[in-house]
């Protein structure tokens, strides 16, 4: 491939720029009009507008982007993760216009996308799933199936994820209107009204599977990670190698297996993740694979060393996965800290606005994958994910400790973050023993420092705050068009 158009935003569409950087291929970002001086449009060789702020009309507008791969000369599409990520008529698009779909075929991405489809291809695979149904018709059909299955089941949206279209129902008298609820979120969220149902189980783990394949049938898992920290159904902390897997180390082997199996059942390439619910004792059941990078990746590029985005553009591009199974090897212990604009203490509600101090942490160990900078204004139209601060160390304890650490050193001013609530969650005796689950922040009340009142990173803030680390100004103190950094030798990635 010749050059990449990435259609995404934020942290990851910069990871990827980076990434085709290192691979000497010319880059392309798109970008709404809010987005117009983030830093992905600025490290980008190219960037395009695609439309107004609204993802619809955006990074969700397949043809606008095919249009600007065309306008550039991309010959390859990465979609990153959400928005067209896992859409299987946008990939067939890219097939039909000649254009490098940098993930799975259109095909897999429909085996799986759906999880009733997916929950199926893993009965045949002979994989366990979690009791559940098919799409469901009617409230009488998922009563009948809600009593055989038992109480408490969970509602879910047949497409999507990220915790919308779900709904836990603990009797039958919560049926009705909690169908109704979980398939309008559905239909706003997804564009589908469909749903299923499943048991649900107490306490679970979230534990996922990363696997790498090519187009030649070989096909590999990269161990587990485990993302039981969640809010709303959406992780928030992720982890490798799971606790629960350092005690029963036969897990890995047995989860991996299950998913491999799945994955070649669906004629999988390119990356992916499957995962699955685990109970306390380790046993596990499939619950949904995705067909993409997932935001995560990075504890897994930690622990086994293989550069996740540089195999995907390799594998798109025809070569052979030269990694067997026996290859991988894991090392030391990884966590990654999702760094969002929104508050714990209020209901995790956003906090848009625009960011006066920013300062990164760094030294061994430490990874941060941003997409923000001193005087970026956080938008309100999307995820308010900011960055991904990843630490690796020689084992668990050693990692939160380094991730405390990393946690003291990080500085944004001029919002509200979620970075509190991690330096609580590290200290949390339950959290350090391993005891998780996906309720594990249902209540729960870290001890949030009071980060404005540490004075031994004044220097750091001084210089987080004077620093101009987005859009360059000329002399005259006026934003610069994007095109004019090109043009004038990319002052703005030199720092």
């Amino acid at each position: 491939m010749n050059k990449v158009l990435v259609a995404n935003r934020g942290e990851i569409a910069l990871r990827i720029v980076r990434a085709l950087r290192e691979r000497n291929i010319p880059s392309v970002a798109v970008y709404s009009d809010v987005d117009r001086n983030a830093l992905h449009v600025q490290a980008a060789n190219e960037a395009v507008r695609i439309g107004p702020a609204p993802s619809s009309q955006s990074y969700l507008n397949a043809e606008r982007i095919i249009e600007a791969a065309r306008a550039t000369g991309a010959d390859a599409i990465h979609p990153g993760y959400g928005f067209l990520s896992e859409n299987a008529d946008f990939a067939r698009l890219c097939q039909t216009c000649g254009v490098t779909f940098i993930g799975p075929s259109a095909d897999s991405i429909e085996k799986v996308g759906s999880k009733t489809a997916a929950r199926t291809l893993a009965l045949e695979a002979g994989a366990p799933v979690v009791p559940g149904t098919a799409a469901l018709e009617n409230v009488a059909d998922a009563a009948q199936a809600a009593a055989k299955i038992g109480y408490p089941v969970l509602l879910k949206a047949a497409a999507g994820g990220g915790g919308k279209g779900m709904r836990a129902v603990e009797n039958e008298s919560q049926l009705e209107s909690a169908m109704r609820t979980a398939a309008s979120e559905a239909e706003r969220a997804f564009g589908s009204r469909e749903i299923y149902l499943e048991k649900l189980i107490r306490r679970p783990r979230h534990i996922e599977v990363q696997v790498l394949g090519d187009q030649y049938g070989h096909i590999i898992h990269l161990g587990e990670r485990e993302c039981s920290i969640q809010r709303r159904h959406q992780k928030v902390v992720e982890e490798s190698p799971s606790p629960l897997v350092l005690k029963k180390p036969e897990l890995r082997h047995q989860i991996g297996e299950a998913a491999l199996r799945i994955a070649r059942a669906a004629g999988y390439y390119n990356a992916g993740t499957l995962e699955f619910l685990a109970d306390q004792d380790g046993r596990f059941y499939f619950l949904e694979m995705n067909t993409r990078l997932q935001v995560e990746h990075p504890v897994t590029e930690w622990v086994t060393g293989i550069d996740l985005v540089h195999w995907q553009i390799r594998i798109a591009a025809g070569e052979k996965l030269t990694i067997q199974q026996a290859d991988v090897r894991w090392s030391g212990s990884a966590i990654e800290c999702r760094v969002y604009a929104e508050d714990p203490d209020n209901n995790y509600l956003p906090s848009p606005g625009r960011i006066t101090a920013y300062a990164e942490p760094s030294g061994p160990g430490i990874r941060v994958d941003g997409g923000v900078f001193a005087g970026w204004t956080v938008p309100m139209d999307y995820d308010p994910l900011l960055a991904k601060l990843t630490v690796w160390a020689e084992n668990r304890q050693a990692a939160i400790g380094r991730m405390l650490r990393a946690l003291a050193e990080y500085r944004v001013l001029g919002i509200t973050t979620n970075l509190a609530l991690f330096e609580g969650l590290m200290r949390d005796d339950r959290f350090r023993a391993g005891d998780l689950d996906t309720g594990f922040l249902e209540g729960f009340r870290g001890a949030h420092s009071d980060r404005s009142s540490d004075g031994s990173f004044l220097a750091s803030l001084i210089a987080a705050a004077s620093f101009r680390s987005g859009v360059p100004d000329d002399k005259n103190g006026n934003e610069e068009d994007p095109a004019v950094w090109r043009i004038e030798g990319r002052r703005a990635l030199v720092r």
